[in-house]
Order: C-alpha cells, then sequence, then structure tokens
C-alpha cells in the first residue's frame, strides 16, 4: 500500500481518518447535496447520487450562494455531514461550512488533492498540523476509481 503525504494549510483544526469521495467539480452545499440524506442531488454533477456521510470529502472549491453554510448545519444536525473536508482553494461558502460542521479542514495544499488523492483511499487528516496522510489502495495513480 503506497503512503503520500501532503502539506497544507488549517481551515479548521482537528484530525479525522476515512475513506475519500473525490470530486474534480466544485461543490455547493446549498443545493448540490441533500442534507437530510448527505446524497449529491444537482444534476450533471459526477457525484450525482453518491453520499458524502462520513467521508473525507476532497474537491476543488465550493460554489454557490449564502444557502451553503444553513444547508453544512443541517447536515451537520442530521448526522450526515463529512467526517473532514480537502479543498484546493478556500473560499468563504467552505471556510463557513467546515466551521459549522464541526469538521476538519485543510486547503492549499502543495499538491492538488484532487489529483493525488482518488475515491476509496484512506485518508487521515490532522488539521492542525497542516498535515493529509493518504494510503493509496491503488498500484498506480492512474487508477479509474477517480469521480470527475
Amino acid at each position: 500500500m503506497k503512503k503520500i503525504v501532503l502539506k497544507g494549510r488549517k481551515i479548521v483544526g482537528g484530525q479525522a481518518e476515512g475513506e475519500a469521495l473525490v470530486s474534480s467539480q466544485s461543490i455547493s452545499f446549498g443545493g448540490g447535496i441533500d442534507p437530510y440524506t448527505g446524497n449529491f442531488t444537482e444534476r450533471g454533477h459526477p457525484l450525482m447520487n453518491e453520499n458524502i456521510k462520513g467521508k473525507i470529502l476532497v474537491f476543488p472549491m465550493g460554489k454557490g450562494s449564502s444557502w451553503f453554510s444553513p444547508m453544512a448545519h443541517v447536515s451537520r444536525l442530521a448526522g450526515t455531514n463529512p467526517k473532514a473536508i480537502i479543498v484546493r482553494e478556500i473560499n468563504p461558502q467552505v471556510a463557513l461550512a467546515t466551521v459549522v460542521m464541526h469538521i476538519p479542514g485543510i486547503a492549499y495544499l502543495d499538491k492538488d488533492p484532487t489529483e493525488v488523492i482518488s475515491t476509496g483511499d484512506w485518508v487521515r487528516i490532522d488539521a492542525d498540523k497542516g498535515l493529509v496522510e493518504i494510503k493509496s489502495r491503488s498500484v498506480s495513480r492512474l487508477s479509474p476509481r477517480k469521480l470527475h
């Protein structure tokens, strides 16, 4: 099993580990994810019908409006939120959602996390130290398991 370590900047401190769910496209909690089930509902999104509950959610950036953080809060209350967020670039929606969900988050890693991490990889995040450890299930980084 291959191990990779990335360094980045803390959004919200804490540690978590779990299975990665990766998207190369931006994500919206305000209309793209059902906060009561944790299922992606955005039509045409590559993660349509995938579930974020208990996953380490990896994506480039958040998108959407002021509904992003209230829906993230509902997700936390419903117990359908991810364990942590790893994002390529932070924006106000993702920063606030990470705070509201009370989960660790990290951004601005030394490599693009959407290219290094694949769906199904086991990921450990230590946001306080700015570290992401990936234990890849694949021998090759060209694994078809990544969801775009």
